[in-house]
């Protein structure tokens, strides 16, 4: 199955755990949301995430007052282009398909930090895609760390979502949540 991951990074966080689930995978490409190819809908599987922001997605302020708050750890490229929510917004709805999306947030409960996979979910939902799995990463602090042993699950969930894909499609979805919007 070949997959491709876009995700969206201020912190590396988000990017790191993208790496993992390609890993988990195997045949997967992964984008900064600025850097996404045009042909993008060519894949089986479309993985999408980033950071949660004030309960949801990012927005164009977030980013900039996250990128203020800390620039020592600001990923390179973090404010360029786009972010998920625009990039979403484009889509067009003939490239729909499957995807499964996942954030990054802080290790609390999630009623207190929110969780942009659920928005990032509604969103694709809305441009016709089927959303098969969607999944949190936990934080250290709102720059990270990543806590540990994340890494390791974000593999293990690209591997879930391999055998999901190619399974039947009455499968559960691989480990964590799934998503009603």
């Amino acid at each position: 199955m070949s997959a491709l991951i876009v995700y969206e990074s201020m912190y590396g966080n988000s990017r790191a755990i993208a790496e993992a689930i390609a890993a988990g995978i195997g045949d997967a490409e992964v984008h900064a949301v600025s850097r996404v190819p045009h042909d993008f809908h060519r894949h089986e599987l479309l993985v999408v995430g980033g950071p949660t922001h004030a309960h949801g997605m990012t927005t164009e302020r977030s980013r900039q007052a996250a990128a203020e708050a800390d620039r020592a750890h600001l990923e390179p490229g973090a404010t360029d282009g786009p972010g998920l929510r625009q990039w979403i917004a484009e889509i067009p709805r003939s490239c729909a398909g499957s995807a499964a999306v996942f954030d990054t947030r802080a290790d609390h409960a999630a009623w207190l930090t929110g969780s942009a996979a659920h928005a990032i979910a509604r969103r694709l939902r809305h441009r016709g895609y089927d959303v098969i799995a969607a999944e949190s990463f936990l934080v250290s602090g709102n720059a990270g760390p990543l806590a540990g042993g994340e890494l390791e699950r974000a593999r293990a969930w690209g591997e879930g979502l391999t055998r999901h894909a190619a399974g039947a499609s009455g499968d559960r979805a691989p480990a964590g949540q799934e998503i009603a919007t």
